[in-house]
């Protein structure tokens, strides 16, 4: 409760609540931490300024702007979503994708701050798996892998492909919806609004999205099972299986 007590939690994409945090309390703000795109609400992408504020207010305060790319990191570009908005924060944090499968977490930031971790400075972070050889071996591969192949190009329109797809089946028999996406991550949500943070996330009809799921499931297509988990594409789908999901989608949908 201490802890909790100490952090301020903002609506996403709300620059006017960020001036107002930091107006209030800024001298005691040590950092902000921010999925630059998020994916724990479903996938829901920065307006136009938001990180570019984020980045300002955090620059005249002092603070640290912390990136969670667990999600991101080499899965929207290769340099993740802060070469995708061209926004560069003091820390990052990556996982996922970073391991190929394994499980694998990692950190980095501005040489000034590195160097306050032991070996080079007083603060001592360590862990039963740090460097885990197999993990390691894991991530390196498929990173050079992900470096020399270059996917992304195909990944963005694969994924173009299969959400304008869902769009037109569920726009042809008159279901509400708004599909938010970039790169190969997106999120279908059944509401009418624009998805733009947690609270319009939630007017989607979880009903709805329960009945979608099932009946996907029926077809053969499994799809995260909550609403506010963000769908991804990888480079192991073909052409071939987006039309094949599609064909599938549409029945799901039909049944429905």
């Amino acid at each position: 409760e201490e802890i909790a007590s100490l952090t301020i939690v903002l609506p996403y994409n709300d620059v006017d609540a960020l001036k107002e945090a930091f107006e209030r309390y800024g001298q005691d703000i040590a950092c902000v931490i921010v999925e630059p795109v998020a994916g724990n609400m479903g996938t829901v992408l920065p307006k136009d300024g938001f990180l570019q504020a984020l980045r300002e207010i955090t620059k005249q305060y002092s603070s640290l702007l912390i990136f969670d790319e667990v999600i991101t990191n080499f899965r929207v570009s290769k340099g993740g979503a802060q070469e995708l908005y061209s926004i560069e924060p003091d820390i990052t944090c990556m996982g996922k994708v970073l391991g190929g499968g394994m499980p694998l977490g990692a950190y980095g930031g501005k040489r000034e701050i590195m160097e306050k971790v032991a070996p080079e400075g007083p603060v001592y972070q360590a862990g039963t798996l740090s460097g885990n050889p197999m993990a390691m071996v894991a991530g390196i591969a498929t990173l050079s892998e992900l470096f020399e192949k270059n996917p992304y190009e195909y990944l963005d329109e694969i994924t173009q492909t299969l959400c304008e797809g869902i769009s037109k089946i569920l726009k042809d028999k008159g279901i509400p919806h708004t599909i938010n996406r970039v790169a190969s991550m997106l999120t279908v949500f059944f509401t009418d609004q624009e998805v733009s943070d947690y609270r319009t996330a939630k007017s989607s009809d979880l009903g709805l999205f329960a009945k979608f799921f099932r009946a996907l499931l029926k077809e053969g297509v499994l799809i995260p099972p909550s609403q506010f988990e963000a769908w991804f594409l990888s480079t192991a789908h073909t052409k071939e299986d987006i039309e094949q999901a599609l064909n599938r989608i549409e029945r799901a949908v039909s049944s429905i």
